[in-house]
């Protein structure tokens, strides 16, 4: 599983980073979280607001900060 965190490296962009590490641990899952801080490759997924979620590709969540219980709900 690839988890990316779409975002300019803000505050809210490492927050929502934190709580998807913790859903990955508390789940016991394999997963690699990668960020994406280039806005040309954030365009590229259609998100107009940050911090992003995408879960093997697929935009789950924008312009939200998640919760590590609500990062779970998407994985």
């Amino acid at each position: 599983m690839v988890i990316k965190i779409l975002g300019s490296g803000c505050a809210n962009c490492k927050k929502l980073e934190q709580s998807a590490q913790q859903a990955v641990k508390e789940l016991g899952l394999e997963a690699t979280i990668e960020k994406v801080e280039d806005f040309q490759e954030i365009m590229a997924y259609g998100v107009m607001k940050t911090p992003a979620l995408v879960v093997d590709e697929v935009v789950k969540s924008s312009g939200r900060v998640l919760s590590a219980e609500d990062v779970k709900k998407y994985l």
